[in-house]
């Protein structure tokens, strides 16, 4: 087992009245999403102001990596975190 924490995370991102969302793993949350907000992240989070709604740590990266997956695909779960952040803050 590695040091340190192992993050997903879920952010957000309001353009022209559309949210999109992008699910992501990384050590350092703070400095993977100003990497997205500096169009140094994922091709896809380019252009983009993006803000951190849903992170879960993990202690191995192995199960960090699993739950990604899982997040990426399961489409109701990141809905439903999506619609609580317009419902709260949009």
């Amino acid at each position: 087992m590695g040091s340190g924490s192992h993050n997903v995370y879920l952010i957000i991102s309001k353009k022209r009245g559309l949210y999109k969302t992008y699910v992501g793993y990384a050590k350092n949350i703070r400095k993977r999403i100003e990497a997205h907000n500096s169009n140094k992240g994922a091709k896809s989070t380019r252009g983009r102001n993006w803000k951190l709604v849903y992170k879960r740590k993990f202690k191995d990266k192995k199960l960090a990596l699993k739950y990604e997956y899982i997040l990426k695909k399961h489409r109701k779960l990141r809905k439903k975190i999506k619609e609580k952040y317009i419902q709260n803050y949009g």
